[in-house]
């Protein structure tokens, strides 16, 4: 069983025009609106292939009214916790070429007694064998330790934590010894401190972090796939996507066939291949659209356990 707890969701509107002039009226070509957050996206993207996760979030006010509804059209099983103030609404911008430009709002401030609730909810179903995915930013009045808390708590369930966030909240939660974490190349920079500019890079400075008691470094690495690392080994896989449409979401459903390859008890290229099979599908969509099975068909995926170390990572 996959659970995922996104603190701060969204309502996802995805906006597509010919090209972004800053200052000039746009008309746009298209538009979709989606629930939104990393944890929500991981959970769209296991249901869309068939598998029935549970999303526990925070919800409330008109935008909250919009993704509950947003939620049921997807068929989401989920945990919405009620929150007084009303939950973000982000915009994504998208042109012909892939480019994706974002703007996130911070979201709402919840009560201490909000986010206890969205604890509760996520401890209640920490077993063994579970995986627990604490996904995304923190919003307004969430203590910075509250990813940290989850690992140390579900862990002592008997549950594996998979953590993907950022920041200060990230930093904690990888102190705390999480099961899985995973960055993207960015991410992983801006934790350790040091640049990643080659596969090598990133696979050491993945090491280091195994040897702190993290089971597993999924890195998601754009355009060059991804890197899981372990004590003793390391997995890089790529597909080449010719026709890209929005990276908005990608690194989520890399996140989402990665788990449910792990939870399914495939062996570590297979599930990494997976999940980068699904990220690779999700680019080809449009704003936060997640991949079905009929999407994967033509998607190729290559897998190396011997990675080539000296390549040089595409900025």
């Amino acid at each position: 069983m996959i659970v995922t707890l996104t603190p701060n969701p969204s309502v996802d509107r995805a906006v597509t025009v010919g090209a972004l002039r800053r200052g000039h009226v746009l008309r746009a070509a298209s538009s979709r609106v989606d629930p939104g957050g990393k944890g929500v996206n991981v959970g769209r993207a296991l249901t869309a292939m068939g598998v029935r996760p549970l999303v526990v979030v925070p919800s409330g006010g008109p935008e909250g009214t919009l993704f509950d509804t947003l939620l049921r059209a997807d068929g989401i099983r989920a945990e919405v916790v009620p929150i007084a103030e009303s939950m973000r609404m982000n915009v994504s911008v998208l042109e012909p070429d892939g480019t994706t430009t974002k703007l996130n709002e911070a979201g709402p401030e919840l009560a201490p007694g909000e986010v206890a609730s969205l604890v509760e909810a996520t401890l209640e179903v920490a077993a063994p064998g579970v995986w627990i995915a604490g996904c995304g930013s923190l919003p307004p009045g969430v203590p910075t330790d509250l990813y940290a808390t989850l690992v140390r708590e579900a862990q002592a369930r008997g549950a594996r934590v998979a953590i993907d966030s950022s920041g200060a909240p990230f930093d904690a939660a990888v102190a705390a010894g999480p099961t899985l974490i995973k960055p993207n190349r960015v991410e992983l920079s801006e934790l350790t401190g040091r640049p990643l500019d080659t596969l090598g890079a990133v696979v050491d400075t993945a090491r280091e972090l195994v040897s702190t008691g993290i089971d597993c470094v999924a890195v998601s690495l754009g355009r060059d796939g991804a890197v899981l690392v372990t004590a003793d080994s390391a997995v890089h896989a790529t597909a080449v996507i010719s026709d890209p449409v929005s990276t908005v979401g990608a690194g989520d459903c890399m996140l989402a066939g990665l788990l449910h390859g792990l939870d399914s008890g495939a062996d570590l290229p297979s599930a990494l291949g997976q999940g980068v099979r699904w990220g690779a599908a999700a680019v080809r969509l449009q704003g936060t659209a997640v991949p079905t099975p009929d999407h994967l068909i033509d998607i190729a995926v290559t897998i190396s356990e011997d990675p080539e170390l000296a390549l040089p990572l595409d900025d």
